[in-house]
């Protein structure tokens, strides 16, 4: 379908402002998770600002869409669609990973409203996504989950036995959205733990395979809606994207997996995006 240049133009503008409060996060001399939260950020754009059914003033509601973040340490970036969201005021952005805060290096659910469970723990997720969309489905409620994992974190092999148990079990409600920007921690991902092929790989588990530009917001629309129209087994929209988007020096740059930002490159982040 179609979509509005207005919707399109309006997502894309969230985008940047999340990754603008990314930087802002993250402060000047404190280590970050710039480069994840950069490749992510149009499409958690896209599912806190149109698709998802939530209501900040009503964290718990039962019908809400349930969202994952399940490479966590990416946190500031689910952090900043909170807070733009309305969950808690933009202000306490600042003080993520002080003491005390209630923005913590990892998605604490105990601490921050919006937060479905805590993870970080890198694989750990799409099990727990899988476990919120089949109870779902036992109590008739009419709501979706959403993943986000990471193309190193996908080394995990508990990852694959949720893909299984997913098939097995036909969450149709399930979407997992892996952000494949091919670097990790250490290096490039084909060159530390190969986790390609992705799609034949999720399509022999059994999956709806759905390949995407993940800076894209009317591809990133479309794959969200498409799932929607699948039944009978579980669907991964396959993202390609930039780690570090959207900030030229980090893009592509794997130092900026937890990197540090100077006053100045503090300060040229934020104008590149004020842009």
């Amino acid at each position: 379908m179609a979509y509005p240049k207005e919707l399109l133009d309006s997502i894309k503008a969230k985008a940047q402002t999340l990754r603008r409060d990314v930087v802002i996060s993250m402060g000047v001399g404190h280590a970050g998770h710039l480069g994840g939260s950069g490749s992510s950020a149009d499409i958690v754009a896209a599912l806190y600002f149109h698709k998802m059914n939530h209501d900040p003033k009503n964290p718990k509601k039962p019908d809400r869409d349930r969202f994952l973040l399940s490479k966590g340490h990416a946190a500031i970036l689910q952090y900043s669609a909170l807070a733009e969201a309305g969950y808690f005021p933009v202000e306490e952005l600042k003080h993520t990973k002080e003491i005390g805060a209630m923005l913590q290096g990892h998605p604490d659910v105990r601490k921050t409203p919006g937060i479905e469970a805590g993870t970080g723990s890198l694989g750990q997720g799409l099990s727990i996504g899988l476990g919120m969309a089949l109870g779902l489905k036992a109590d008739k409620i009419p709501a979706n989950v959403y993943v986000i994992c990471g193309d190193g974190e996908i080394a995990e092999g508990q990852i694959w036995e949720a893909a299984m148990a997913a098939k097995v079990f036909k969450a149709d409600n399930l979407v997992a959205i892996v952000d494949q920007n091919t670097l990790q921690a250490q290096g490039k991902v084909c060159d530390r733990f190969d986790t390609n092929p992705l799609p034949e790989k999720w399509k022999a588990f059994g999956w709806n395979v759905i390949e995407i530009d993940g800076h894209n917001i009317e591809e990133i629309l479309t794959a969200l809606d498409a799932a929607d129209e699948v039944k009978g087994q579980p669907t991964v929209i396959i993202a390609h994207t930039i780690k570090g988007k959207g900030v030229s020096f980090a893009e592509g740059v794997v130092g900026f997996h937890n990197g540090t930002l100077t006053e100045e490159t503090y300060q040229k982040a934020l104008d590149e995006l004020k842009a």
